[in-house]
């Protein structure tokens, strides 16, 4: 379950601290001055304490950006390279963004979502009074696995950019997070895998794989 606050500030904006990092990714072809939010969806720590957002962006052209971030109250350990930015937010303070993949809380939920078969997490907005409303889900996800399934280790990954794709492997299984779904290099990522994550959003009915696990 994710908690959402419906009342805040953020400064930056999560779009705001996208757009500085963008510019930086091989697999970003667009014009980070049109950028402009287009779906997302939420995943849960086991724990509690970081947040795991995955965002989809257009930039000025016919196709999405997955943008997964983690949010920490405190960096990363060893993560400097993976540091997006920082934000600060109006009930939990100085919140440090990290691009997902190189966050071992974010590759661990994600193979247990592909391996298991589950889907992202419900989310409540946080109300003044203290009350939290559902609110409804505009980004489905899905693992391909089964509930049960053994779901592999992927806290020490070696993780790296190729064709499309951030890549974490750990020499047993491979994770790959796929930065332009649909696109040609989003589709070549995807082919063959064993485990697929899979999500739809408005104007996209057809399931697109966002993930794989090998």
């Amino acid at each position: 379950m994710a908690l959402l606050y419906a009342n805040t500030t953020l400064v930056p904006s999560k779009l705001e601290v996208i757009a500085e990092w963008l510019p930086k990714q091989p697999w970003f072809t667009g014009d980070v001055s049109q950028l402009t939010r287009v779906s997302g969806y939420r995943l849960d720590d086991p724990e509690g304490e970081v947040g795991i957002d995955g965002i989809l962006v257009s930039a000025g052209e016919d196709k999405v950006y997955h943008v997964p971030l983690t949010y920490r109250g405190a960096p990363l350990d060893g993560g400097e390279e993976h540091l997006v930015g920082t934000m600060e937010h109006g009930v939990l303070g100085t919140r440090w963004v990290t691009a997902a993949a190189g966050d071992p809380v974010y590759r661990a939920v994600v193979a247990q979502v592909i391996a298991q078969g589950g889907s992202g997490s419900e989310e409540l907005l946080h109300q003044p009074d203290g009350s939290a409303v559902a609110r409804t889900i505009e980004m489905p996800i899905h693992g391909s696995g089964e509930q049960g399934a053994q779901v592999p280790e992927m806290w020490a990954a070696e993780v790296s950019v190729a064709a499309g794709a951030t890549v974490a492997a750990t020499g047993f299984a491979t994770l790959r997070v796929i930065h332009t779904p649909g696109a040609a290099a989003g589709d070549a990522a995807a082919r063959g895998a064993v485990g697929t994550l899979t999500a739809t959003w408005p104007g996209q009915e057809t399931p697109v794989v966002i993930a794989t696990l090998d």
